[in-house]
């Protein structure tokens, strides 16, 4: 009995310093990824993020979950950001201030998530995307409630939009582009629908 009780503390240095070997191969995988895109080198990751490739390994079997990981915590941060703004005094300064994000997320992450969608399951992508939705619906539910967004308008349409615009702009040569035309998206959240006739 004694013998146990004597390996416990010993277990949990360990246990916290693969926990931070952890965090820190997926805040360097981040960096690497952003800069060469979802093929870069994962040794140039365990290099970062001061770990040997052994170690990179042992929490990440390959690359498919390094970049499910990654993934994952970009849109835990960005759905972190929507509980934060929730409470906001201005609904419609919450809900911009997350498209905002969002459209940065998605511009960011493209790669990311095509290089998964080859790779992984279905799974991954519809859990994302229901996370994501779940926000946003969140969002614009209380700006509605206000009544300064407009009522015929769905999460699901506002994640679309900035996902296009994520897309269409992917290659574009106008860094203002992106943010012109979130803001198109944003009047017409803000605006009243078309009268019919």
């Amino acid at each position: 009995m004694t013998t146990t009780h004597g390996h416990v503390p010993a277990l949990r240095p360990r246990r916290t310093d693969a926990r931070l070997n952890r965090e820190r191969l997926i805040a360097a995988a981040q960096e690497v990824f952003a800069e060469a895109g979802p093929e870069a080198s994962l040794n140039e990751v365990a290099r970062r993020a001061g770990v040997g490739p052994g170690t990179l390994y042992r929490h990440f079997p390959n690359r498919s979950a390094l970049l499910t990981a990654v993934l994952r915590d970009r849109i835990e941060t960005l759905c972190g950001l929507a509980e934060t703004l929730l409470p906001s005094e201005s609904a419609d300064d919450a809900l911009t201030q997350w498209l905002r994000a969002f459209l940065l997320h998605a511009r960011v992450n493209q790669g990311l998530g095509g290089a998964l969608m080859v790779e992984e399951p279905v799974a991954l992508e519809l859990d994302c995307h229901r996370l994501i939705l779940d926000a946003a619906a969140d969002l614009l539910a209380q700006a509605q409630q206000r009544g300064t967004a407009r009522a015929d308008l769905t999460a699901d349409d506002l994640v679309h939009l900035v996902v296009g615009i994520a897309l269409s702009t992917a290659r574009s040569h106008d860094a203002e582009q992106p943010d012109r035309l979130l803001t198109l998206v944003l009047d017409a959240t803000y605006g009243t629908p078309p009268q019919n006739g």
